[in-house]
């Protein structure tokens, strides 16, 4: 069994390797016209998170592709996401239950790194209000030091990363479908720390990517279209556990 609690953080030279998220932005620009043959979606409301030290201009284009595929798509609207502060539950709740009701159906929610932590403690608390969770590079397994970002958490949150554990079942998925995908040439985050259990609800998926170009890489997007796109009948998983793409 893999020891997760004791990972190590990416290798430096994956750090430099990020610089590719460049390219991985500019493959978003020139495939966009492409990306619109996969598959489209029922239209319901998607709510997207977004990483440490991001705002929600970091998932727009993720949420133009998204429109496109006729869902709702909305940012957080919470400004620049500097990490665990007081009262940030309470308002994804509030930001979760408010586009709830202006649709009158259940909300898929995506998180991009540390969004993706916040978006599936959200559907811990309201999953009868969350049809399902896709993370993208998310650790929410193993030591907060497991990533190349701690520090940069520390400065923006303004307390030790060790008090960002949200409580001790961070690593439980939430009781709806959920899909991490992960990268192992990430060079922010271990791809160990963002690795589900095997859960009948639960799937990994792999791709090829940078941290810092997750949400825009055509790969994870192919995912993230695919996921949505299928129906989601009581606790069935959106796919099979522990698949690849």
């Amino acid at each position: 069994m893999m020891d997760v609690e004791h990972t190590e953080p990416p290798p430096r030279h994956l750090r430099f390797w990020e610089a590719r998220a460049i390219y991985e932005h500019a493959a978003f620009v020139n495939l966009f016209p492409w990306l619109q043959l996969l598959p489209a979606g029922d239209g319901h409301p998607v709510l997207v998170f977004p990483g440490l030290a991001a705002s929600d201009i970091s998932t727009a284009p993720m949420r133009a592709f998204l429109r496109t595929r006729g869902y709702a798509a909305y940012g957080w609207d919470l400004g620049r996401n500097r990490g665990l502060r007081p009262g940030l539950r309470n308002r994804n709740m509030l930001r979760l239950n408010e586009i709830r009701e202006r649709h009158g159906r259940k909300v898929s929610l995506i998180g991009w790194s540390l969004g993706g932590i916040f978006a599936r403690e959200v559907a811990k608390e309201m999953p009868d209000d969350v049809r399902l969770v896709i993370t993208l590079g998310s650790p929410f397994k193993g030591h907060p030091k497991a990533t190349r970002a701690w520090r940069r958490y520390e400065q923006l949150a303004g307390h030790s990363v060790d008090e960002a554990r949200l409580d001790a079942n961070l690593h439980l998925a939430p009781p709806v479908p959920t899909t991490s995908i992960s990268s192992r040439s990430d060079g922010i985050v271990a791809w160990q720390c963002c690795m589900e259990d095997d859960r009948a609800h639960t799937e990994n998926v792999e791709v090829r990517a940078s941290h810092l170009g997750l949400g825009a890489n055509p790969a994870t997007l192919y995912v993230i279209a695919d996921r949505l796109a299928q129906p989601v009948i009581a606790d069935v998983p959106p796919a099979s556990p522990n698949r690849r793409g």
